[in-house]
């Protein structure tokens, strides 16, 4: 799957920790956009939590409506908890997606809701919190995918300079 072809879009955030949080999920999951509309994130984002940079090459960009662009070969996919949506773990991702989350304090708009391709919740007791549900969507997405790398080089790639933890014979 193409890290292109994932875009990942926040309604109105407020928690520049849960903005941070979704940074670093699209940064390990291979999102390469993040959108989102409101004002409340620029106002917080002072306090960023984006603790590996990857502001600096994802493209996060303020928006004032997803839709307007959303390019049309890229399925809509609503996440959030809506009556008659598809749970998670059933949910087949396609190759490229356009993933819209609802805010920490509220839900989407019926009228995304409606244009959406699929729709989809995750089977909780209770509301994850933004960046909790963005890092499950995208493990799921990762999970799924028969192509992932499984090596070794990936876990020396990806852990901290600290870690040289190995499974001995």
């Amino acid at each position: 799957m193409s890290s292109e072809s994932i875009t990942i879009c926040l309604t109105n955030p407020k928690s520049p920790t849960n903005v941070g949080g979704v940074l670093r999920a699209a940064g390990c999951f291979g999102a390469s956009n993040i959108l989102y509309t409101g004002n409340r994130y620029n106002i917080a984002k002072k306090h960023s939590t984006d603790t590996q940079n990857v502001a600096e090459y994802l493209n996060l960009q303020h928006v004032s409506c997803f839709l307007e662009h959303k390019p049309k070969d890229i399925p809509l996919i609503c996440v959030d908890l809506v009556e008659g949506a598809v749970p998670l773990p059933d949910f087949e991702h396609p190759e490229q997606a356009y993933y819209v989350f609802g805010p920490e304090d509220g839900s989407l708009r019926q009228e995304v809701i409606d244009q959406a391709d699929h729709v989809v919740y995750m089977p909780t007791k209770g509301s994850l919190n933004l960046a909790a549900s963005v890092n499950v969507l995208l493990y799921d997405r990762t999970s799924k995918n028969n192509s992932i790398d499984k090596s070794n080089e990936l876990i020396r790639k990806s852990r901290d300079v600290n870690n040289r933890l190995k499974i001995r014979p």
